[in-house]
């Protein structure tokens, strides 16, 4: 098993050879063949993976939860490996969120692996789903009714969080679980089982435990590969989608802000309905929302909106999010209770490190890091509206966030010298309400970035860049 996912890893571009990789370990046996596997690539096939575990103690099994991770930590310190364990009172924040378990369980999950990947110096988080959870998934989205997208069921990778630089993979996808099993059996690898597992609720556990063996024992016996076989041709239909939508979404923004999008909702009714869809889906997404809730009925109301000729009318999204038509403009917007006054003058930015703006609903994150001549145009298409590398060496510490000022003047990237602050948002079409709440990132000399728009050409990559100061903002949570 170690040289055929060895295969699949680089055939996948999922994971390089010398990657530092943090391992969401639980103690149960999915993850602890995946962590010994990794252990495999080193010791067999010569790969150089820095591995780091990491385990979250949700609290959600008593005695048991400290024994799982009494148990990874145990395990770790045995194979030499650092580990880092937190602890996190899932029950309590179920309490006071009303959300499901499994839902504030995977948030919190993610959110701990992406920190302790930010600690670490890690971009890859790896998890153990199989197969078989991800058959069980696209079951269970069909029984709930899901839309195409559903279909695609579990992604082998994805950004651990809208915005993130950090990856999350999961490796095992393709393995059965009994094929996991049997690698653990053949290997003598010793894990804990999840006795929770065994009851049959939730609905996840009736569909593993009852629904699926039922359907095998008197449908069709291969009903996993059948389900993972759908998955992956909606798969495909979904790449293309995501890849023509993407063009289309970015040329239909009229204006953004922290709290406001708006399209171009002329344009947006003259594509067909599956790329509205997926339109409203990345607006709502784009401002760090997840789509758990956002079902049919509210995907029907939106393009109901798209297609009203008249204006004012407004549609009710999760999460809060109100969608508008105003004449030849679809607005997206969140509600606050901050009113709409100007924001700080000044915030401190960590250097490196991770600053939130709460007004704002910002967080920027700062990391420094070496460059090659070579790197410099793979990173340049990296960047986008809210990801920008510069040259650290160009810029003159410390950086603050602020408002625009009277006067303010830079050179944006790709234009003839400097220009006017006030003026560039003008040409840029940013709204005339929300242009003293653009964030500009500024250094000792003035700004370096206005956010979500355009670098300084003083402070871009060039053929002699040797560090790089990695800039990323993103929505906070709502």
């Amino acid at each position: 098993m170690v040289k055929s996912l060895s295969q699949e890893l680089l055939a996948d571009g999922l994971i390089a050879r010398n990657d530092a990789v943090v391992v969401g370990v639980s103690g149960g046996p999915d993850s602890m063949a995946l962590l010994h596997l990794f252990l495999g690539l080193n010791a067999s096939l010569d790969w150089a993976l820095s591995v780091h575990v990491a385990h979250l103690n949700h609290q959600l099994r008593a005695s048991e939860s400290e024994k799982d991770a009494a148990f990874v930590q145990a395990a770790s310190d045995s194979l030499s490996l650092p580990c880092t364990i937190e602890t996190c009172d899932v029950p309590e924040q179920t309490k006071a969120e009303s959300l499901g378990v499994e839902e504030v369980s995977r948030r919190a999950r993610y959110e701990f692996f992406e920190r302790v990947c930010l600690q670490v110096g890690a971009r890859v988080v790896a998890v153990a789903h199989h197969a078989d959870d991800n058959a069980e998934t696209i079951l269970h989205r069909v029984l709930r009714g899901t839309g195409v997208r559903g279909l695609v069921g579990i992604p082998r990778v994805r950004s651990i969080s809208p915005n993130s630089e950090v990856r999350l993979i999961r490796p095992l996808l393709r393995r059965s679980r009994q094929s996991i099993r049997d690698y653990l059996a053949d290997s003598g690898i010793a894990f804990r089982e999840d006795r929770t597992n065994e009851a049959n609720e939730p609905m996840r556990n009736r569909i593993r435990n009852l629904v699926l063996p039922q359907v095998e024992a008197e449908v069709n016996p291969q009903v996993r590969d059948a389900l993972n076989r759908l998955g992956e041709q909606a798969g495909w239909v979904e790449e293309y989608l995501r890849e023509t939508v993407h063009r289309t979404f970015e040329s239909l923004i009229i204006s953004r802000t922290d709290q406001e999008l708006t399209l171009n909702a002329d344009a947006l009714s003259r594509k067909s309905r599956i790329v509205q869809t997926e339109i409203v889906r990345m607006a709502f997404r784009s401002f760090g929302l997840g789509e758990q809730d956002l079902g049919f009925a509210h995907m029907v109301s939106a393009l109901d909106l798209i297609a009203e000729a008249g204006s004012g009318k407004q549609v009710q999204l999760p999460g809060g999010m109100t969608i508008e038509k105003r004449y030849h403009q679809l607005v997206f917007s969140l509600p606050s209770d901050e009113p709409r006054e100007m924001v700080a003058a000044e915030i401190a930015v960590h250097l490196p490190g991770r600053t939130l703006l709460p007004i704002r609903r910002l967080q920027i994150d700062c990391a420094i890091g070496d460059c090659r001549a070579e790197d410099v145009p793979r990173l340049r298409r990296e960047a986008d509206r809210m990801v920008e590398y510069v040259d650290f060496d160009a810029v003159q510490p410390p950086l603050v966030v602020r408002k625009r000022r009277s006067g303010d003047r830079f050179c944006p990237l790709g234009a003839p010298g400097s220009k006017k602050l006030s003026d560039f948002l003008i040409d840029a079409k940013v709204d005339p309400k929300e242009r003293d709440r653009v964030a500009v990132l500024c250094d000792h000399f003035g700004p370096i970035w206005v956010i979500g728009h355009r670098i300084d050409d003083r402070v871009k990559m060039t053929a002699l860049t040797r560090r790089i100061l990695h800039l990323r903002a993103r929505p906070l949570g709502p």
